[in-house]
């Protein structure tokens, strides 16, 4: 199991279809997991994709349109079930606060789960575990987007760091705890002389992810895709539909594809398809997106587990 995959629960838009379930993505990041846009049907299509409840730590709601939240309701009650023994902070937008309370309430259940709110008022950083938290830190980070409702995107987004050179860490005689020590104070003195940080390593960019849904274009999408290994991006819409794109608040697969080659993404899958495609041949998105995006791109499937792209060497 990779420690940093996408599992892909459902790719349907507004409606669901024979193949395509409402919403949902889980991020496996580390010793996170991120739930993100849990739609209707999203707490079966986990029994299938083999996520439990106790792997979730965070859910990430992009807006409060049904196809991206009416399954938030079973999975919450499902954690209670399982007696899910961490906390689980839930982020949302916080104009529709009042909307989460309601999915929260839908029910009568014996509610054990902690559940920390985080609504987001405003661009920026909204979950900081670099302090403290080893080399699986990262920053989660929220931008407004342009949809017909309140709408937010995410980035999760690794510090940079370094990459130790066993044979310069071997030259110099230094291992086993010396290491991490070195690696903290970013020098050591050892046999008599001081060994630096940057003599023994090389500088590695830390790896970011970006999740895109229902928006048109504008500035905030490509804010958030910036750099990106991976970008989970909506292609509701045909470019042959553009105006009902524009109208709806919404993406064609050429627009995703720009927002990735602008950005320098490296890998783009594109998900969130209109139930009007389901009859036709599901390579024209992928190659509408293409037109505009050279680098790798997955068209997403219900139940697909896609690998974060490995660091660069």
């Amino acid at each position: 199991m990779a420690n940093r995959e996408l599992v892909v629960l459902g790719t349907a838009s507004q409606a669901p279809t024979r193949t395509r379930n409402h919403n949902g993505y889980f991020l496996r990041w580390d010793g996170e997991g991120l739930l993100f846009d849990p739609g209707e049907g999203t707490q079966r299509q986990m029994l299938f994709a083999g996520v439990t409840a106790s792997q979730v730590t965070r859910v990430l709601i992009t807006h409060f349109h049904g196809d991206h939240c009416l399954g938030v309701p079973g999975v919450l009650q499902r954690m209670s079930l399982d007696r899910v023994p961490h906390p689980v902070r839930a982020y949302y937008p916080a104009a529709d606060a009042e909307v989460f309370w309601r999915l929260r309430h839908a029910s009568l259940f014996h509610d054990t789960l902690t559940l920390v709110e985080h609504p987001v008022d405003g661009d920026g950083v909204v979950a900081d575990r670099t302090d403290g938290a080893g080399s699986d830190g990262f920053r989660l980070e929220a931008r407004a987007l342009s949809h017909l409702v309140p709408a937010v995107g995410y980035r999760l987004v690794e510090p940079d760091g370094r990459r130790m050179l066993r044979d310069e860490l071997a030259a110099r005689g230094i291992a086993g705890p010396d290491v991490g020590r070195l690696r903290r104070a970013g020098r050591l003195v050892t046999s008599g002389r001081l060994v630096t940080l940057e003599e023994v390593s090389v500088p590695r960019r830390g790896q970011r992810f970006a999740f895109i849904m229902d928006t048109r274009l504008c500035d905030a999408a490509f804010e958030l895709a910036d750099g990106a290994d991976m970008l989970v991006c909506e292609s509701t819409f045909a470019d042959a539909d553009a105006a009902l794109a524009r109208d709806y608040g919404h993406l064609t697969a050429g627009q995703a594809g720009q927002i990735a080659a602008a950005s320098g993404a490296r890998l783009l899958v594109l998900t969130h398809f209109s139930q009007r495609y389901e009859t036709g041949p599901p390579e024209r998105l992928r190659d509408e997106a293409a037109a505009a995006f050279t680098g790798e791109i997955a068209l997403a499937a219900d139940l697909d587990r896609i690998p974060v792209p490995k660091r660069k060497p």
